[in-house]
């Protein structure tokens, strides 16, 4: 796999009929704690993490990475979407499927409106682009159902269920040709 790399990075930003996905600034840092730290957001993800943690850990310009999208509605961060490396160390027998792994986070108060889809729907197309023939992997639990129809509307395949973290984890393959 060709990875991500500062040569397609930073991205223009991304436009879709309502969002803009874009890189992060320092402006960004409080929402990205909120996400870290929101119970309700860490329900499928181990749970929140500590908030005086978070306001120590967190780095002025938060995921400054390239893959890394901050997902706006009308000027406010609402959540993120990240393409990553896939994390061989987390599942080194999956990462024959992809080697990039999409990964997203809103805040709650965007849950339920299709801010999700389309915001991963846009980075999806964008990845497509800059690396064509490419497979994204996603991984969720199968009790995160809000997340499992995510996936299989953004034309993620069910590779394999398997146990992890003390739950059931669903693991899913997109391929370039959707």
């Amino acid at each position: 796999m060709t990875e991500l790399s500062t040569d397609v990075w930073p991205a223009a930003p991304i436009r879709t009929e309502r969002l803009v996905l874009r890189e992060s600034e320092a402006r960004d840092r409080a929402t990205v704690i909120e996400l870290d730290a929101s119970p309700e957001v860490g329900t499928y993800l181990g749970g929140p993490r500590p908030r005086a943690d978070l306001e120590r850990l967190v780095p002025e310009v938060p995921g400054r990475r390239p893959g890394f999208f901050v997902v706006e509605l009308d000027g406010a961060a609402i959540g993120t979407v990240q393409l990553d490396p896939h994390n061989p160390e987390i599942a080194p027998d999956r990462r024959a499927a992809g080697e990039t792994e999409l990964g997203y986070l809103f805040l709650p108060e965007a849950w339920g409106h299709g801010y999700a889809f389309e915001a991963c729907a846009a980075a999806l197309d964008w990845f497509s682009g800059v690396l064509p023939g490419e497979p994204v992997v996603l991984y969720t639990q199968t009790a995160n159902v809000r997340s499992m129809r995510l996936a299989a509307k953004l034309g993620f395949t069910e590779q394999e269920r398997f146990e992890a973290y003390g739950a059931e984890q669903w693991f899913g393959v997109r391929s370039p040709a959707r």
